[in-house]
C-alpha cells in the first residue's frame, strides 16, 4: 500500500524511499514487531479465557512439561499472522503476484492449523482432524500456489529444479514440478510444526530461514546481482524480501511472549503458516534445495519422526528415546534451554552453509 507513495517521488523526492525494497523491508520488520507488541497481551488474555486449560500436553513427554506448560494457551500463531499479514499489506507492492501467492499459502495453512488447534483444545486431546484430510488440504493449496508460481516465473526454467553449488545445472521436471513444489511447501509446513515442541525452539530458526530467504529473494530478483552471482534471475521475487521482513518482525514480537517460560504457544496455526510461507518463497525463488539446507534443523526433526515410526513398526524397537529428536535430548538429561539454544546454533550454522551456495559455484 505504502509502495504507491513512491509514485509521488517525481514531485517530492522524500517519497522516493518507498520505492526501495530495503526501506520497505525494514518498515515491515518494525511494523509487524510493533503490531504484535501492541496487541499480543490482549490476545493472550483472550485465548487464555476462551481455552481454559490451554494446549493439551503429551503425557508421555518429559515429566517437567506437565508442570511448567500445563494451562498455557495455544493458537499464538494468530498473533504472528495478524502482525505479518498487516505489515505485508502495508509495505508490499500489492501488484506483485508473488506476494499474493505467498500470502495465499500462509493464510490458508494458518487456517488449516487454526481448525486443528481448535479441535485439540475442544477435545483436550492431541488428535485434531484427520491427518489425511489435513495433508490433502495442504497439498491442494500447494498445487494451486505452484500453478500460479509457474505462470509468474520465466518459462525457460519455471518448471525446472535448480541445483545449488553447480553453475547452470537444472533438471526440467515439466508439469511434475507442480507436484514437487507442492511437496516442498507441505513438507516445510509440517517440518516446522514438528519442530515446535519447546519454548522458542521453532520461531528462531524460522526467523533465521526468513532472513536468509529475504536476502536470496532480493538477489534473485535483481538482474545485476543475479548475473554477478551466476544465479538465475527471477523478475519480481525481490518483493518477497518485504514478506520475509514481516515474518521476522512478527516472529521477534512472538518470541517476546514465547520465551521460557512461554506465555503462549504458536500451535499449528503458526507453525504450519510459517513453514508454508518459507516453502512457497523457496519455490518462487527456485531455491528449494537451499531451503532443505537452511532449514536443515526442520529436516532433522522430521527425519527423526519418520525413523522412529518406521523402526517401531518394522522391528518393535525405537531408535530414539522419544521423537521428535529435541525430546530425545531432553530424556538424555539436557535442560530445555540447552536443547533450544544448541538447536538455534545448529540453525545458524546451516543458514551460513545455505547462503554460501550463492557464491560457491
Amino acid at each position: 500500500m505504502l509502495y504507491f507513495l513512491g509514485q509521488l517521488g517525481d514531485s517530492l523526492a522524500a517519497f522516493n524511499v518507498f520505492r526501495y525494497i530495503t526501506f520497505r523491508t525494514a518498515g515491515a520488520v518494525v511494523t509487524a514487531l510493533f503490531f504484535v507488541f501492541m496487541f499480543g497481551p490482549g490476545m493472550i488474555r483472550l485465548l487464555r479465557v476462551k481455552q481454559g486449560k490451554g494446549q493439551p500436553i503429551r503425557e508421555d513427554g518429559p515429566a517437567g512439561h506437565l508442570l511448567t506448560k500445563k494451562g498455557t494457551p495455544t493458537m499464538g500463531g494468530l498473533m504472528i499472522l495478524s502482525g505479518a499479514v498487516s505489515s505485508i499489506l502495508l509495505w508490499s507492492n500489492l501488484s506483485n503476484g508473488y506476494v499474493w501467492v505467498v500470502l495465499f499459502v500462509t493464510v490458508s495453512f494458518g487456517a488449516i492449523g487454526l481448525y486443528d488447534d481448535y479441535l485439540k483444545v475442544k477435545r483436550m486431546s492431541h488428535a485434531g482432524f484427520s491427518g489425511r484430510q489435513r495433508l490433502l488440504l495442504e497439498a491442494l493449496v500447494g498445487l494451486i500456489a505452484c500453478f500460479f508460481l509457474s505462470k509468474l516465473g520465466d518459462p525457460a526454467f519455471s518448471n525446472s529444479l535448480l541445483f545449488p553449488f553447480v553453475k547452470g545445472l537444472a533438471l526440467d521436471m515439466g508439469w511434475f514440478f507442480l507436484i514437487f513444489g507442492a511437496f516442498v511447501i507441505v513438507s516445510a509446513g509440517n517440518s516446522v510444526n514438528l519442530t515446535d515442541g519447546l519454548d522458542g525452539l521453532a520461531i528462531v530458526p524460522v526467523m533465521v530461514a526468513a532472513a536468509c530467504f529475504g536476502l536470496i529473494a532480493y538477489l534473485v530478483g535483481s538482474v545485476t546481482y543475479a548475473d554477478y552471482l551466476l544465479i538465475n534471475y527471477v523478475p519480481g521475487t525481490a518483493e518477497l524480501s518485504v514478506v520475509c521482513g514481516a515474518l521476522i518482525g512478527a516472529g521477534l514480537g512472538f518470541l517476546w511472549f514465547n520465551a521460557p517460560p512461554a506465555q503462549i504457544f504458536m500451535g499449528d496455526t503458526g507453525s504450519l503458516a510459517l513453514g508454508g510461507a518459507l516453502g512457497a518463497i523457496a519455490v518462487a525463488t527456485k531455491h528449494e534445495i537451499v531451503l532443505a539446507i537452511v532449514g536443515g534443523l526442520f529436516v532433522l526433526e522430521t527425519v527423526s519422526v519418520i525413523v522412529q515410526v518406521a523402526s517401531f513398526r518394522l522391528t518393535g524397537k525405537r531408535v530414539f528415546k522419544m521423537a521428535p529428536i529435541h525430546h530425545h535430548f531432553e530424556h538424555l538429561g539436557w535442560t530445555e534451554s540447552q536443547v533450544v539454544i544448541r538447536f538455534w546454533i545448529i540453525s545458524l550454522v546451516l543458514a551460513l552453509i545455505g547462503l554460501s551456495s550463492l557464491k560457491l559455484r
